[in-house]
């Protein structure tokens, strides 16, 4: 799993951050991402390291995957989700679809209109501020990262891109587990690979990604459908299927 830690070195360094020391707490979270090999409980826990907050949550949700929350450091941080999940509104929401963070830094004067609800089911658990960041996978939506302090604190815009580099870190790990633990029908014989590498390599040239990243998008979309990743092959291959480019966090679709 180290790569995981290289990776998100690369995406940090692609929002401007420049790590200068080997003990730096972000590069430390993201080393201890790839340390708990990947184990879905302990996804939330790395954010503490680095950020000025006191607890954290992941939960999946969207059309993609159920409703669930699947790491949580603490109780507050699983009530936070579960308000959400009750209520049908909150950052995690606006998060996942306006696909950029929500960055409230003090609940107590926020002027947000768009869940009142639970402002004010939230004032209940002594939260100063709190901050929501989508979970993507390419066009995939996958869930969002809850962050929240006990005391009102901001986010600087170094600390917004790290946090936002570990996102995308932790939405492979949760797509890779989702593929990995539900079965879905494909057929392995040679004549099927030969295929899924030809449709790799076309699926590499339209995101303008990684080989593994684009193996994992056919992965994705055959999960998706349901269906086995030969049928997706041969989609793109016979260009009936073509992948959109990979959309940043905060950015409009092309």
């Amino acid at each position: 799993m180290g790569w995981l830690a290289d990776l998100c070195r690369v995406l940090w360094q692609k929002t401007g951050g420049i790590a200068v020391m080997a003990n730096d707490p972000f590069l430390m979270a993201s080393d201890a991402l790839s340390d708990s090999g990947a184990r879905i409980s302990e996804l939330a826990r790395p954010f503490l390291r680095f950020l000025p907050i006191s607890g954290a949550s992941i939960s999946t949700f969207g059309s993609f995957l159920g409703a669930e929350t699947i790491s949580a450091t603490d109780a507050r941080a699983g009530r936070v989700d579960e308000l959400q999940f009750d209520l049908g509104e909150g950052p995690c929401w606006d998060a996942l679809v306006n696909r950029e963070p929500v960055l409230e830094p003090d609940l107590a004067s926020t002027t947000s209109v768009s869940w009142p609800a639970f402002l004010d089911a939230i004032r209940e658990e002594e939260i100063g501020a709190i901050f929501a960041f989508p979970l993507l996978f390419g066009p995939l939506e996958i869930g969002a990262v809850d962050l929240y302090s006990i005391d009102p604190v901001s986010l600087t815009p170094e600390q917004q891109g790290q946090t936002l580099a570990l996102s995308a870190l932790v939405s492979r790990i949760i797509l890779r587990h989702a593929i990995s633990t539900d079965s879905i029908p494909d057929d392995t014989t040679t004549f099927s690979r030969r295929l899924i590498h030809q449709a790799t390599g076309m699926v590499l040239a339209q995101l303008g990604t990684t080989a593994e990243d684009a193996h994992l998008s056919i992965q994705a979309r055959a999960f998706a459908e349901n269906r086995p990743m030969r049928q997706i092959a041969q989609d793109v291959i016979e260009r009936r299927t073509r992948f959109t480019a990979l959309t940043e966090p905060g950015r409009s679709h092309e």
